[in-house]
């Protein structure tokens, strides 16, 4: 934490060096909203474990700025996050870009009613809480079907098939470049980009992987 300074003015020093790193565009209101669901992560998480993580610096740096480097990608009108966890990134993206339709599908009790405090804190109309697994969700069409660390990309794109649009992309938010799930990808599935995210105060590579169905 930077020294001598109120934690919520660190928070905000931090939050702004990491979008500015990134090259991102996000206003002044949007990152009030970033910070007050900040607040409210760690609030909850101090009685729920919703994330390992307990710093809230270390929460910018890698749950906020992470989810923000997906926004140059995230150029659809919906966006639907599975494994959602705390709400990242679909909740983070949420806050900043007006999506016309978001799901934030997590099995996890606790995290979906983090999630839905989240619905009622911010007027999200837009966005919508599915506690429940990928597979047992009905058709929807989705432009981007967005996780990130949620598991191998066979299994991400088997399990969200039926929620991805004809035209729809697939965008798989991983750590090293995981060359060998790349590989075993099914053959009706195509890899459209790789890109290397340069996110700042990263603790370690990160990749996305776009795809869509072949």
């Amino acid at each position: 934490m930077t020294a001598g300074l109120p934690i919520a003015e660190a928070w905000c020093i931090r939050l702004r060096a990491g979008i500015d790193s990134l090259g991102v565009h996000v206003d002044d209101a949007a990152q009030q909203r970033l910070l007050a669901f900040l607040a409210l992560l760690v609030q909850w998480n101090a009685a729920y474990n919703l994330t390992a993580i307990r710093d809230p610096i270390a929460m910018i740096d890698r749950h906020l700025i992470d989810a923000l480097s997906l926004l140059p990608y995230s150029s659809g009108a919906d966006l639907a996050d599975i494994g959602t966890g705390p709400g990242v990134p679909g909740m983070v993206l949420a806050l900043v870009h007006p999506f016309e339709r978001v799901w934030l599908v997590d099995s996890n009790g606790k995290k979906a009613r983090f999630l839905r405090e989240c619905l009622r804190r911010f007027d999200l109309p837009q966005v919508k809480v599915l506690e429940a697994r990928a597979e047992s969700l009905n058709a929807a069409d989705f432009e981007q079907v967005v996780s990130r660390a949620y598991t191998d990309l066979t299994t991400f794109v088997i399990s969200t098939r039926a929620l991805i649009a004809p035209h729809g992309r697939w965008l798989a938010m991983k750590g090293k470049l995981p060359q060998a799930e790349i590989a075993a990808l099914p053959a009706w599935v195509s890899v459209q980009a790789i890109h290397r995210l340069d996110v700042p105060f990263a603790d370690g590579e990160r990749h996305l992987v776009v795809m869509g169905l072949a």
